[in-house]
């Protein structure tokens, strides 16, 4: 019993490659890789979100963006002290 030796796992590998085929193996695969860049990129866009500063494609740092909307209130906030 133990652990699984290199012909085991070419074995399983040439029973999986019997019933799935190499194409649709082929095709599973790129589509695992596609939604792996699409978490990726997802991931990345949210970072890009959340830092505004992030540096752009030339290299420099951005300027925050200020904008108005009239249903914000600006407000400063100061940390309470228990005496």
């Amino acid at each position: 019993m133990g652990s699984m030796s290199i012909w085991h796992w070419v074995i399983v590998l040439v029973v999986v490659m019997l019933v799935f085929g190499t194409k649709k193996i082929s095709n599973m695969g790129s589509d695992l890789g596609k939604a792996v860049k699409g978490f990726k990129d997802g991931v990345k866009g949210e970072d890009d979100k959340a830092n505004p500063n992030a540096t752009a494609s030339t290299g420099q740092p951005q300027q925050p963006q200020q904008v108005a909307d009239k249903s914000t209130i600006d407000v400063e906030t100061r940390e309470k002290t228990r005496h």
